[in-house]
């Protein structure tokens, strides 16, 4: 007889009720404000009673939160080129098409605005991301840098411009930004 505390569960109600969830909440920030995103919208649009939602997630904030986490969690394959150089530009170029999409910013949007744990949502995957390619760098025997220092420089500039400017960086401006960064651990 199988132990049951060792059988995966394939999904069930649950997950096809999250990812109808997930799904609405994609498809109603595409076509509304997120001011008006609200937990009973969802729950019609994705088919499911609104306590639901509130039983789950308790508030949009927390919704969107799960939304935006599950949205950028391992959504970019780090590079691996071989050198700093090419690892940073290869990825950060792809950040940089990823948070172009008026879909992914309009999700980014939604979830800063609503609530200080929603930059995180956004953003922690990317840290982890960022910390990857650092660590292997220094497996390398390359230069030890530090990830919050390289993820102000490089992902700051790239998030201000997506989500305050109307016009997200290019991925050759990405890739410029990597140079003008790594430029800079050169000059003394």
């Amino acid at each position: 007889m199988a132990d049951s505390s060792t059988q995966v569960r394939p999904g069930g109600r649950s997950a096809k009720v999250r990812a109808a969830v997930h799904h609405a909440v994609a498809e109603l920030l595409a076509e509304e404000e997120a001011e008006t995103l609200t937990l009973p919208a969802v729950a019609a649009r994705a088919g499911v009673h609104p306590t639901t939602l509130y039983r789950r997630w308790g508030s949009t904030a927390q919704l969107l939160n799960d939304v935006a986490t599950s949205r950028f969690t391992d959504d970019l394959v780090v590079p691996d080129s071989g050198s700093l150089a090419g690892d940073l530009q290869r990825w950060l170029a792809d950040v940089a098409t990823d948070v172009a999409d008026p879909d992914t910013l309009a999700l980014m949007r939604a979830t800063i605005g609503s609530g200080p744990a929603g930059g995180c949502a956004c953003v922690e995957d990317r840290h982890r991301q960022l910390g990857a390619i650092i660590r292997r760098e220094q497996d390398r025997g390359g230069t030890a840098l530090d990830v919050e220092t390289a993820a102000d420089f490089l992902l700051g500039p790239l998030y201000y411009r997506a989500i305050f400017t109307p016009e997200p960086a290019s991925a050759d401006w990405a890739r410029t930004l990597v140079s003008t960064y790594l430029a800079t651990l050169r000059t003394p």
